[in-house]
């Protein structure tokens, strides 16, 4: 009898948020989230310059932790969510942790998409969701060894999920998602009629 085994898993983590505390008030975090983007002219500026669909704090406030409550309170929760899939993962840390990187807001307007990307210099990367109307773009992975498929045929559309070429999430409001930084991802087009809303981070490998 043949002996077939996976070999060079990925995993991903799916979770609700309030698995792990403090617990974070999901109305206070989603008005939160809005009040920041109102008033992150830099932000908007930049959304505007780079066509980007919709707004990101990403590249104007890298201090949300530190200006508001209810984001220090999300990092609590989610550094307990990052050790938890860090075991899992068997990294060998050498007695260091993974610690926050980058966190930053995301809203996708209807018709909005994020093309597919990584995150370099991460080790683990996650989105938190607020905002899933019906619709709302689904997130969905691609198999990382793609470039060294060469002459590979196409899989079966009913094959075995782990087998899958791409693989669509589609999380429930107050989940988390994460992954390990290398694995490609994108934002499916939002074809519903509201905005979108998650926050999305980065984990390094601490000092």
């Amino acid at each position: 009898m043949a002996n077939i085994s996976s070999l060079f898993v990925t995993r991903l983590y799916h979770a609700q948020l309030s698995e792990h505390g403090p617990a974070i008030d999901q109305d206070e975090l989603y008005d939160s989230c809005y009040s920041i983007a109102e008033d992150d002219e830099a932000g908007q500026e930049w959304c505007e310059a780079e066509g980007y669909p919709g707004y990101t704090s990403y590249a104007s406030l890298t201090d949300l932790p530190w200006r508001f409550p209810i984001f220090k309170d999300l990092v609590d929760s989610l550094d307990k969510h990052v050790a938890g899939f860090a075991e899992d993962l068997e990294f060998n840390l050498d007695e260091r942790e993974l610690v926050l990187e980058d966190i930053w807001i995301n809203i996708l307007p209807p018709g909005g998409y994020h093309s597919a990307h990584i995150h370099p210099h991460s080790v683990i990367s996650g989105t938190t969701y607020l905002a899933l109307p019906e619709g709302a773009g689904a997130l969905r992975y691609e198999d990382p060894r793609h470039a060294r498929m060469m002459a590979a045929p196409p899989r079966r559309k009913n094959a075995r999920e782990e087998l899958q070429s791409f693989i669509t999430k589609r999380p429930a409001e107050g989940d988390i998602l994460l992954w390990e930084s290398w694995l490609r991802h994108e934002v499916m087009q939002n074809t519903g009629e509201e905005e979108r809303l998650s926050v999305s981070f980065n984990y390094k490998w601490g000092e």
